[in-house]
């Protein structure tokens, strides 16, 4: 074989649900990420005050979607290659290039911006943008791994880099470090965690011949449409502190912050656990097999858009009276609970119906991005209407009443694709 063949090489991709004992301990190792995650933001808030965490949680809010830019790569991968029943190198490594691609464009810029200003707005925001999409990186080359039969390694990767961050939030504090400072710090570690685990997939998944112009716009139109929704969902939270700063109110992303780390742990646990079972959903709902999927996906999104009719008639009643106004206003974390448990339960449904309907046919794919876009449009106009009036609070309302509307909008077009549903699910 030439240098311009491709190796045959392959390794099938199982489609076998993963054993109990490797999903607990994938789970763990990604819980215990995000349960430290947690840990050092409480830190971080009483080492630097309300005014510089609030600086540093309105960026790190900003750039929380752009962990998804990379994991698209993963998200196509986990469907595609069950029904291709292989994995082949050039494969592999047109996944690593997409995901790896915006991660060295923004590190470049990162460089560039701390040169020119060490402390400055530019730099903090570069800097969890790396943090982000990095991040991003080291679940895709992870979901590699499982697809090889290496999920250990998975669950490795994440549970050093779980050391590395009560060290670095460890080290912040005593040092008293800057956030740019602090989140350096951690890139440093994530971007070393993410060599060591590229380094240990087979050499010509990462470094072998060019990429096959063949496969890459199918695969380049898969990752862009999975990868759509997540990413316009995690946008769309991101236009939340973007109406905190427009309002004048960035203290109150701190508050807002530290909330949504609960939501967002649930749901990227939630998103983990469906990768994991990806392959054999993929293959189960596959032909025939997806009219069950979409059946189950009308009904969840019916039960989460009249779960968002509900809350909005409270949150309605509560603004019509004085007193109402005043509790949601107050910014207590009993009150920023109460509506968090309602956001989590809502998307919870939503993430699901979508993870249904996406792994049925290629064809429902403009579907979810339709509704992730009106998803996107709908909490930014209902952030900037109540967030100026109630804060933190007022951004988890905007949640909550946008994935209703995002429930709604997917329901009406999968009807319409499929009217079968409208009667059959009744």
């Amino acid at each position: 074989m030439n240098g311009h063949q491709w190796s045959t090489t392959v390794t099938v991709a199982s489609v076998a649900p993963p054993r109990l004992l490797d999903v607990v301990r994938l789970a763990a190792g990604r819980g215990v990420f995000r349960l430290a995650s947690q840990l050092m933001a409480v830190a971080l808030a009483v080492v630097w005050g309300a005014a510089v965490f609030g600086q540093f949680a309105n960026a790190m809010g900003l750039c929380a979607w752009l962990l998804f830019v990379p994991t698209a790569a993963e998200k196509a991968a986990l469907k595609a290659l069950p029904r291709m029943r292989m994995l082949t190198p050039h494969v592999a490594r047109l996944v690593v290039r997409i995901a790896a691609a915006p991660v060295l464009a923004l590190l470049a810029a990162f460089v560039a911006a701390v040169t020119i200003d060490p402390s400055g707005t530019v730099a903090l925001y570069l800097a969890a943008a790396c943090w982000a999409a990095a991040t991003g990186l080291l679940m895709t080359v992870s979901g590699l791994h499982r697809l090889r039969g290496r999920p250990l390694l998975d669950a490795g990767a994440f549970g050093v880099l779980t050391a590395t961050v009560p060290a670095a939030t460890t080290v912040t504090w005593l040092a008293g470090w800057t956030p740019i400072a602090h989140l350096s710090l951690l890139l440093t570690g994530l971007l070393a965690i993410t060599a060591s685990s590229l380094a240990a997939l087979p050499r010509d998944w990462v470094l072998g011949g060019g990429a096959n112009r063949k496969l890459l716009p199918a695969l380049g139109r898969s990752v862009w449409l999975l990868g759509l929704s997540e990413l316009l969902d995690v946008l769309a939270l991101s236009t939340v502190y973007l109406a905190l700063t427009l309002a004048g109110r960035t203290t109150d992303s701190g508050p807002l912050y530290l909330a949504v780390l609960v939501a967002s742990m649930v749901g990227a646990l939630l998103l983990y656990q469906l990768k994991l079972y990806q392959p054999a959903t993929s293959a189960r709902l596959r032909g025939t097999g997806g009219a069950s999927g979409r059946a189950r996906t009308f009904r969840l999104l019916r039960a989460a858009e009249r779960g968002g009719l509900a809350f909005a008639a409270v949150v309605a009643a509560m603004m019509a009276l004085p007193a109402g106004r005043a509790v949601l206003a107050t910014e207590s974390y009993a009150v920023l609970g109460a509506i968090l448990a309602v956001e989590v339960v809502l998307s919870t449904m939503v993430i699901y119906a979508n993870f249904l309907l996406e792994n049925t046919n290629s064809s429902v794919l403009t579907l979810t991005s339709t509704a992730a876009v009106v998803g996107l449009l709908a909490t930014g106009l209902i952030a900037l209407a109540v967030v100026p009036w109630l804060g933190a609070a007022g951004g988890l309302t905007a949640l909550v009443l946008a994935t209703a509307v995002k429930a709604r909008a997917l329901r009406v077009l999968l009807v319409r694709r499929h009217p079968e549903l409208h009667t059959s699910t009744y």
